[in-house]
């Protein structure tokens, strides 16, 4: 083995890995944050009224919003079911007329 590396033979390696990491950025986590910057906003601009998605597939519409709470309303028979912010996963706007 010599001390001195050869640059090109390091460049070859070092330039792949940049690249792949790179990719994997805009392709991945990216678009990630963006989705969960969009999501906080929307949850942030929740309103009674409005119907809601839960991360575990309950559909409702919100009733009550207390801090980091929300209450939603889930059937005809008025069930209704508390859950925290962090738990919605879709927020479909309330279309006023």
């Amino acid at each position: 083995m010599t001390a001195n590396a050869d640059p090109s033979s390091l460049l070859t390696l070092v330039v792949p890995l940049v690249l792949m990491f790179g990719l994997m950025y805009l392709i991945i986590i990216r678009p990630q944050k963006k989705k969960e910057k969009d999501l906080k906003k929307q949850v942030e601009a929740m309103a009674v009224g409005d119907n809601v998605v839960t991360i575990g597939g309950l559909v409702g519409k919100v009733v009550n919003i207390k801090d980091d709470e929300v209450t939603i309303s889930t059937s005809v028979a008025n069930t209704l079911v508390t859950f925290k912010k962090s738990a919605i996963s879709t927020v479909k706007k309330l279309i006023s007329e």
